[in-house]
């Protein structure tokens, strides 16, 4: 039996079914998500605990649902999805839920057109982005920036 299976037979006499239970995480700049996905369950999307309906800014939200009707596989009506995010700015959160989810999608369904889809709709959705801020050297006040020099 697979390791993300959680079983629970009884416990005071009372019988649950067993629940799939997939954890992934996204990362964007200094913002880290981490999404757990849960089936079966009811359905909600929360994003540190705010349900996505109601998730600000909305472009934000928008952002997020893309990757949802992206994936549109019947049984991720059946899924719960609880992300915890933090650092980073709003887009940069943004971006790393949007990465956890289509990870955490990507393994709860495991074939190849969801992978496939989600690589031709946005190549950083799985993989991520590798960029990063360059370091401040001496001599300046940023990375680049330096003195001006004035030849008179």
């Amino acid at each position: 039996m697979p390791t993300n299976w959680l079983e629970k037979t009884s416990y005071r006499g009372l019988i649950y079914m067993s629940m799939k239970v997939i954890q992934s995480s996204g990362k964007r700049k200094t913002a880290i998500a981490r999404a757990v996905l849960s089936h079966p369950a009811k359905g909600q999307i929360k994003i540190n605990n705010v349900p996505l309906d109601l998730y600000d800014p909305e472009i934000a939200r928008l952002r997020i649902q893309e990757v949802l009707e992206i994936a549109s596989h019947p049984k991720l009506n059946k899924c719960d999805m609880d992300i915890k995010v933090k650092g980073g700015g709003t887009m940069s959160q943004t971006d790393a839920v949007r990465i956890a989810i289509a990870k955490a999608i990507n393994k709860f369904i495991g074939t190849k057109t969801i992978e496939r889809t989600f690589r031709e709709y946005d190549d950083s959705l799985l993989s991520g982005d590798s960029r990063r801020t360059e370091p401040k050297k001496f001599g300046g006040k940023k990375a680049r920036a330096r003195r001006q020099k004035s030849f008179r």
